[in-house]
Parts: structure tokens; sequence; C-alpha cells
């Protein structure tokens, strides 16, 4: 597993506050316990109450980890607010990107903090009944949790009397099979229903009609992990983290020609501040920053001062998504990569709407004959004209998102794909049969 990178001093620890007092053993309860571990939970349930505890996250101004960065206080409230009844919370493990391990690697160093911020969530909205829904492939992650589930219910944090709270709360784990469009929650719900994994029509969203039917509200187990921080610090320090519309950290993975790993970053940090931490290029010149994972989108040295925040980075035309960032050097191509992320998108898409199962294909395959010489006269219109109107009739954030790396190559690389679809050349001496560009070296070609 992808290991953690050392973070620069100053740098808040909330999701990693624990792990260095649970290094020799994670499942260690007691340890977690002498670390502060359930402290949250127990001050929900005595001080805060289920309406305080919502409260307290609405003032901290937290937004969801798993990309979309939506009010987590405000989805809570939502599901609290329908009408008396069986409820739902599913903790999001799954970590839907097969290149990021920023999930699994926190519920390998600390999963007290991810049980009990799903226990606190659990008892705020109500819900009785919670899954947390991890990837099958790792059996050992899946069998370490369920045994510190079962300690957590024999200490009495989770069970019939939660924290003496009255309230009964049931936490299972689900190991789920499946492809990248579990990252999308009413995908992940369909899968745990045991159905066909396509994303709904929304309205009605989760918190109204989800698992089951049910009221069932969904986080990343990042958003869960940092509930008891807040519970027991208070939503204000919480809001003095991170920055202004984007508090606290975030689990970040790095990747870039000089090495990389998964770092506990604050919102608002500078991308440029992520490339050094993962060791910049090196003596190479940067070409592009692949922000958000396989849908996100391609920014240039010029973007560096972007903020790692939701919404910079949607302005920018990239997304936080998986939480990944990968540094590609003077040797990458812009067009190529382009090509493969689409691809990718295209391959993994669910297939439920057209502009999806069929656009991506064809977003792919212009990207595809730019890449081998041969592009046809409208391909550089109908490369715009495509991409605009498969975001335009989305029916979830996969087919919205997944133009976004030709559309950000066009926005700030359209000279590179202008060598390509004009003058059939690759500047980087990657794309092949077309011809190398002037400067390309052999080790920039295939």
């Amino acid at each position: 597993m992808t290991g953690f990178l050392t973070s620069p001093g100053g740098w808040p620890r909330i999701l990693l506050e624990r792990a260095d007092a649970l290094a020799k053993d994670p499942t260690d309860l007691d340890a977690a316990v002498r670390a502060g571990a359930f402290e949250g939970l127990r001050g929900a349930v005595r001080d805060l109450g289920a309406t305080g505890t919502i409260a307290t996250l609405a003032a901290a101004g937290l937004r969801g980890r798993g990309g979309a960065g939506f009010p987590t206080a405000e989805k809570w409230r939502a599901a609290a607010g329908q009408p008396a009844g069986q409820r739902y919370l599913i903790a999001n493990g799954y970590g839907a990107d097969p290149a990021v391990q920023t999930d699994q690697a926190l519920l390998a160093a600390d999963p007290w903090g991810v049980i009990e911020g799903t226990a606190i969530a659990a008892f705020a909205i109500g819900a009785t009944e919670a899954i947390l829904a991890v990837r099958a492939d790792d059996p050992g992650l899946v069998t370490r949790l369920e045994g510190a589930v079962l300690a957590a219910e024999e200490a009495g944090f989770l069970g019939d009397d939660a924290a003496g709270s009255g309230h009964r709360i049931t936490l299972t784990v689900r190991p789920v099979q499946g492809a990248y469009m579990l990252g999308e929650e009413t995908v992940l719900i369909k899968a745990l229903e045991g159905k066909r994994g396509q994303p709904d029509q929304r309205p009605p969203y989760p918190t109204e009609r989800g698992l089951f039917d049910r009221p069932t509200v969904v986080n990343n187990v990042q958003t869960l992990a940092t509930v008891p921080w807040i519970v027991r610090n208070g939503g204000e320090a919480f809001a003095a983290t991170g920055t202004g519309g984007a508090p606290g950290t975030i689990l970040v993975q790095l990747r870039g020609p000089e090495g990389g790993g998964i770092a506990e970053v604050p919102l608002g940090t500078p991308l440029r501040e992520l490339v050094e931490l993962a060791g910049g290029t090196g003596a190479r010149a940067l070409k592009a920053v692949l922000v958000g994972g396989p849908t996100g989108g391609l920014l240039p040295a010029d973007q560096l001062d972007t903020p790692y925040t939701f919404d910079a980075l949607a302005a920018a035309g990239a997304h936080v998504g998986s939480g990944s960032i990968t540094i590609a050097d003077e040797r990458a191509c812009v067009v190529d990569l382009a090509r493969l992320l689409t691809k990718f998108s295209a391959d993994a898409a669910c297939g439920k709407t057209i502009p999806c199962r069929i656009g991506l294909r064809r977003l792919y395959e212009i990207g595809d004959r730019m890449a081998g010489g041969v592009p046809r006269p409208t391909d550089p219109q109908l490369l715009g004209d495509l991409a605009q109107d498969i975001a335009a009739s989305a029916l979830c954030d996969h087919e919205r998102l997944a133009t976004l790396p030709f559309t950000s190559a066009m926005r700030y690389f359209r000279s590179e794909l202008d060598d390509h679809l004009l003058r059939s050349t690759c500047p980087a001496g990657v794309c092949t049969p077309i011809a190398v560009g002037a400067g390309a070296t052999a080790a920039g070609s295939r």
C-alpha cells in the first residue's frame, strides 16, 4: 500500500492525528481510546444530542471528502427530517479509483476514527443500521475492520445502547466488488442492494429514498473520520483550519517522476506546494498536473498557484475527485494523456445513457485519430461540441466530468492540440506514427 508522506511542520493533523499512537497496531482499541478515540461519540450523546451535533457540523462548514464537496450538515439534516422510520448510514470506503489508495490507507492506519464518525452520524440522523462499504479485493483489511467493529460492540460504542445513548447502532462491513462507477452514491446503493450498478435520476435524493427506498446518508470515510475531531474541538475550531469555504484537511495521493505518496493536506494549499511535496519534476520542466484522477483536469505550470479547494479547482477546469494529483514533465504528450483518460472513462461507463455510452467513445476516437496522425478537418469543432453536449446532458458526475481531460487540454494546451490536428506532429515525440516535433528527444519517443 502507498505510504504516507511527512507533512510540512505547521500543517494540522485531523484525519491522521492518532496515526503515531497506533503505528504498532492500528487495531488496538485500548491504545486508540487512550489517544482520544470515542470521546467525540460520548460528547455527541451526552452534551450535544442529535440536533446539536448537526448544528456543530454546520458551524464547522465540513464538506464531503468524496469529491463533490457537498455540505455534510445539510445532507444529515435532510435525512433526519424525513418521517420517522428506518434510516441508513453508508460509509463509503470503496475508493473507486483503482490508482488511489487514500481511503484504504486511512482505514488501515486508524479504523477507529471511521467507526466513531459513522456512529456519530448514525446517532445524529436517527439511523439504526450503518454499512461500511470497502473493496472486496483486500480481504486482510476486511478482516481487520470486522474485528474492529466487533471490538467496538463489545466495548459498548456500538450495539443496542451505543455509548449509553439508548439508541441502537449496528455497523456491518460490506465488501463490494464493482468498478469505477461505484464512486457515485446511487450506484453504490444499487450495488449494496444486489442490483445492477447504474445511477438513478435525482431527485429524489438518497436522503429521501436511498437504500431499500429508505432515507440514506452516504458519506466518504474521510468525511466521517473528520467528525469526531469537530465534535471534540467545536465547529469554530474546525472552521479556522484550511481555508474559508473549505475548512479542514483531506488526504491526497501524489504521484510524479520523482516519487510521491499520500499526504494529509490542508484545503486551500496551492498546487505548487503539493507538486514540491511530491518531489517536483527534477531537472525537467513541468508540462501538466492532472488533478482529480481519470476524470480530472490537466493544468499547466502557470496554474500552480490555484488553491486545492472544491470551488477553485472547478473554476480552473479540474476537481478534487478521487484525491489524486499526477505530475507530468515535458516528456508527456497532453493529447495522449487526454486520449487515454477518456478511454478509461468510456470503458468504465455503466452504459445507462446514450451521451455517456456513445459520446465518450466518440470523444476517445477523436483523440485516437489525433494521436495517430489522421485527424479529420471537422475534428476541432466536433471535439468541443461533443464535450459540451455530453456534459450538458449528463445523468451523473462521471459523465459530466469525464470530458475534463479534453476540455482542459483545449483550454490550456491548444497549441499542442493544433500540432496534432493541423500539422500531424507531436512536440513531445510520444504519439506514433505521426512526425516527431522539433526538439523531441529519443527518451521522449516510443
